[in-house]
């Protein structure tokens, strides 16, 4: 049998068995609605408790005390999270005459696409431009800062080409400025280490998958002192600012799962950044006209994204899955989509070489001997696919490509 490989991790992971053990009895055992005054319903309220405590605390911010407005507020994903970070902060914004947005152009479709819905209400956004390797500098942002601008939100790592932004810089010219400042952080909770305080961010955005909580739970942070609109109105749930039952075994999964992720960062990142720069110098070394997308250095220890000239990432998935390999030629929110990666895009890449992009995500299952197997399989692969690519032969020939 092939060996199977799963390096797709930035798309999801595993649930780990230690979130199974800890959201199991709260389907059946502790299945009380945490709204309810009796002691078999407020046994999920202190559950849901306990994981707010957990979160907090993988993030900086204050211990939530019960009953008392928290810092820390409970989504069924990331792009929610988003969603209500900056139309929330917009609108409300807006009744002070602060109506411009500062983000970037490689931002999550979850931030460019609430961006857009903004514009058309009338709000005005500024784009930054990112450089070569997805990097933009805290002078790029207190430059576009103006008199009407009510939030700032810069990813703190890139979904796709795993570029770590300079969130702390940022954060303190906005604090400077007094600007709020939101980071889209789903992938870089519990791969860096965060400070909510310390890095001055005002509102932070994750999501339980990409940390072995199950999918459907998220969280976002919210500094106290901001103050937001209710996402959903109905009843008193997520202090009256989410309405609906919490979903008491998902908000479990995601308290333990934070908690295991933040436990070690250090000794984590190491690991995984060794497997990662294994990878990327086989690849280097193995296959020619191949590029490194993003910061050799700045870059999420898990993460490897590269592009290869004269064919298609497509082509790539399908080979590298018949040998039992997992990864993605970009985010997987936009798979079946066959224009070439907007994020790609922004740091320059020509459509064409943009087209063979590939990323490969190593998170806490993988091993080294799952590395060796990625370079034993990838390059024949692509020598394969660019036998069969016209393109391949214009590049040889030394002819222009788009």
């Amino acid at each position: 049998m092939k060996r199977f490989v799963y390096a797709d991790n930035a798309a999801t992971t595993r649930v780990s068995e230690e979130v199974v053990a800890a959201m199991l009895p709260y389907f059946s055992e502790q299945y009380g609605n945490a709204s309810s005054p009796y002691r078999f319903g407020q046994a999920s309220k202190e559950a849901i408790q306990k994981a707010r405590e957990q979160v907090a605390a993988a993030l900086g911010a204050e211990k939530p005390l019960p009953n008392r407005l928290p810092e820390v507020f409970f989504t069924s994903c990331g792009t929610e999270s988003d969603n209500w970070a900056l139309k929330g902060v917009m609108h409300a914004m807006a009744k002070r005459g602060k109506r411009h947005l500062i983000t970037t152009n490689f931002e999550h479709h979850a931030i460019l696409h609430s961006a857009q819905a903004l514009e058309k209400e009338g709000f005005s956004v500024t784009y930054l431009p990112v450089d070569h390797e997805g990097l933009i500098t805290p002078e790029q942002v207190a430059d576009a800062i103006r008199e009407d601008t009510a939030l700032v939100s810069v990813l703190y790592a890139n979904n796709e080409i795993g570029t770590l932004l300079p969130i702390p810089e940022i954060g303190a010219v906005c604090h400077d400025r007094g600007v709020l400042f939101h980071t889209d952080a789903v992938q870089a909770v519990g791969n860096v280490p965060i400070d909510v305080k310390a890095q001055h961010i005002d509102l932070l955005s994750l999501s339980g998958h990409k940390l072995h909580a199950p999918k459907g739970i998220g969280a976002l942070y919210i500094r106290k002192g901001v103050v937001l609109p209710s996402l959903i109105d109905g009843g008193a749930q997520e202090f009256k600012h989410r309405a609906g039952t919490e979903n008491v075994p998902y908000i479990v999964g995601l308290g333990t799962a934070i908690e295991a992720a933040c436990r070690d960062i250090p000794a984590r990142a190491a690991r995984l950044q060794a497997m990662r720069d294994r990878l990327i110098d086989g690849i280097l070394e193995r296959i020619p006209h191949a590029r490194l997308n993003g910061s050799r250095t700045r870059r999420l220890p898990g993460n490897v994204n590269f592009s290869f000239e004269g064919i298609e990432g497509e082509g790539m998935l399908l080979w590298l899955d018949q040998e039992g390999i997992c990864a993605s030629s970009g985010s997987a929110c936009t798979s079946g989509d066959l224009d070439p990666s907007h994020v790609l895009l922004a740091i320059g890449l020509p459509h064409g070489v943009a087209h063979g992009s590939l990323r490969l995500s190593l998170g806490d299952d993988n091993t080294m001997e799952d590395v060796d197997y990625i370079l034993e399989k990838l390059p024949p692969i692509v020598e394969r696919l660019r036998a069969m690519s016209p393109v391949w032969e214009r590049i040889l020939a030394g002819e222009p490509v788009e």
